[in-house]
């Protein structure tokens, strides 16, 4: 007679029942049917009862037997079924600990307008070990404001284990299901709180493994990475800012699915960058050096204006992003976070807008000969495409995505990609520069190739190794070599793509040094005229200058040798 009001009966059957796939699957039933019919409130007495048959279907030992259940959604239907249950529990103490089994921790507390940011805290085990995974729940202020002055309630529930068994519907574009890495919480608040803040202990604190914080959708049975916000991924552990709705109860964090760690990678990036920083210094130094010498046109003042802009936004680039990297292994400040990320985003794509700045006038001096433009109207048009540009690109994507908190990605200070796709606005400018100066070799390779009245065989091959060094130069000088990040974007890609991307583009600094200064027999002449006697520097100098007449440029304008055509001079 006493069952119908605490359950009680029904313990002794289950815990005596070995939990099979088949028993597993009728005990969740059971617990749904409960929840559904409920006709009144829940008492402490029938909250430890129903508590006590869900934990012990989530027993350790338990779990491997679910993937023998054919009803994929019984995941879901526990942990909708425990937080429906629980709704219609009643706190009778100010902090309860209403159940504390192995598998399922349940907590409550009172809360109202005037009440201080309140928390509860759970520590639970997940593996055979004597240390418990920590998780907490916090209840910020301004949303406690939103009460009435009367008591509202608050309810914590806790679960090591219950993250392995939900499977998710409708997955898309993962061959895998994606890793829970943390407790799975779940809340009951009042209606008007929305908003709600999370500490996970990761259960995996593997040095490279990245969290991504989740709620999971009882509607669509799968997890959803756009109701929170990261705001601290370290090591150990990882906090959450998530959206509570009356769909969106239960949270977590998973292994992020989208970042490719592998300590190749990491040591190709380190020792990458830090060639390429220095070669860019020297390269800077190399062009101050010799700076007088080299630019005696108006082409190969522009050729040189752009070697050193492109050098100096990588070499700016490379310091946010190093910046940036430092920083996300450290507490997380968003809105320091959203400066390194806008400086990033604005300086990559300078490096690629001076790029097409130069393509362009590369294309300028194979096909303009007679009519010459002025240098400061030149100079105007680099810097308005070389800077302008992204400026305009990086403070657009920033008004657009900043707002909605969709600017950076979880965990890095880097472009979102997984909500609001603010990637696209790097990739897509990007990718169309590398097409352009794919076309622009192209146009220079058809240029060189075209041979001359009464060309001999040796004639041919030497315009063959004009094509192949005007192809071998320009291809990391224009960045044609990121046209492997097209590959790198889409989720599943080998790591072989990604070495190969991070190889050629980490070491972009040293290629910029070696095909744009070191190369160039012009750059070499002037470092050897600097180093020579005052006397040799001053005779050299004549003989470029009169070499300058002689191939026919004219100060007032000209047709410029075919080395300054192609760029080389």
């Amino acid at each position: 007679m006493n069952c119908p009001l605490d359950y009680a009966c029904i313990i002794d059957v289950v815990k005596s029942s070995e939990a099979t796939s088949g028993n597993i699957a009728f005990i969740v039933k059971l617990l749904k049917n409960i929840s559904t019919h409920l006709s009144d409130n829940v008492t402490q007495e029938k909250m430890k009862s129903y508590f006590k048959v869900a934990n012990h279907i989530l027993d350790k030992a338990v779990i491997p037997n679910w993937a023998f259940i054919p009803d994929k959604n019984a995941g879901s239907d526990l942990l909708q079924s425990v937080n429906w249950f629980a709704r219609r529990f009643r706190i009778q103490n100010e902090l309860e600990h209403i159940t504390d089994e192995l598998f399922i921790q349940t907590k409550g507390l009172h809360i109202n307008h005037n009440t201080s940011e309140r928390s509860f805290s759970f520590s639970m085990n997940v593996s055979n070990t004597t240390e418990g995974i920590l998780g907490m729940i916090e209840v910020p202020r301004q949303e406690l404001w939103k009460l009435p002055p009367n008591a509202s309630e608050a309810i914590g529930i806790a679960f090591p284990t219950l993250g392995a068994v939900l499977k998710e519907a409708h997955l898309q574009n993962a061959s895998l299901p994606r890793q829970v890495n943390g407790l799975v919480v779940s809340v009951i608040l009042p209606e008007r709180l929305k908003q709600i803040l999370f500490t996970f202990e990761k259960i995996n604190k593997s040095r490279n493994t990245r969290a991504q914080c989740v709620g999971w959708h009882s509607r669509k049975r799968r997890w959803d990475e756009n109701v929170c916000e990261t705001t601290l991924d370290t090591a150990s552990k990882v906090k959450c800012w998530c959206n509570y709705t009356n769909v969106l109860m239960s949270f977590s964090i998973l292994m992020s699915p989208m970042s490719v760690d592998n300590k190749v990678l990491d040591y190709i990036t380190c020792i990458g960058l830090s060639v390429s920083i220095l070669s860019l210094i020297v390269c800077l130094i190399i062009e101050a050096t010799v700076w007088s010498r080299v630019v005696v046109t108006e082409i190969s003042y522009m050729r040189h204006v752009c070697i050193v802009n492109i050098a100096v936004s990588l070499l700016t680039a490379n310091v946010w992003f190093i910046l940036g990297s430092n920083f996300n292994k450290k507490a997380q400040n968003y809105n320091w976070c959203v400066v390194v990320t806008f400086f990033s985003h604005f300086f990559y794509l300078s490096l690629f807008f001076w790029m097409l700045f130069q393509a362009l006038l590369i294309v300028y001096g194979l096909l303009v000969v007679f009519r010459r433009m002025m240098k400061s109207c030149m100079m105007a048009i680099g810097f308005a495409i070389g800077y302008g540009c992204p400026l305009v690109i990086a403070v657009t994507t920033v008004a657009i995505t900043v707002p909605g908190k969709g600017y950076m990605r979880h965990g890095a200070c880097w472009l979102n990609w997984d909500n609001t796709k603010a990637l696209l606005a790097f990739a897509i400018p990007a990718l169309l520069i590398v097409a352009v100066n794919l076309v622009v070799v192209l146009v220079v390779a058809v240029n060189t190739q075209r041979p001359s009245i009464g060309s001999s065989r040796s004639q041919d091959v030497a315009i063959i190794i004009r094509i192949s060094k005007n192809v071998a130069t320009l291809t990391p000088l224009l960045g044609l070599t990121w046209g492997f990040g097209i590959a790198t974007l889409i989720e599943g890609t080998s790591l072989i793509f990604h070495i190969i991307f991070a190889l050629l583009n980490a070491f972009q600094g040293f290629f910029i040094l070696l095909f744009g200064t070191i190369i160039d027999h012009k750059i070499r002449d002037a470092l050897r005229m600097r180093m020579s006697s005052p006397k040799g520097r001053s005779k050299a100098a004549e003989e470029e200058s009169e070499g300058l007449r002689s191939s026919g440029w004219h100060h007032a304008g000209g047709a410029t040798s075919s080395e300054d055509r192609t760029g080389n001079s």
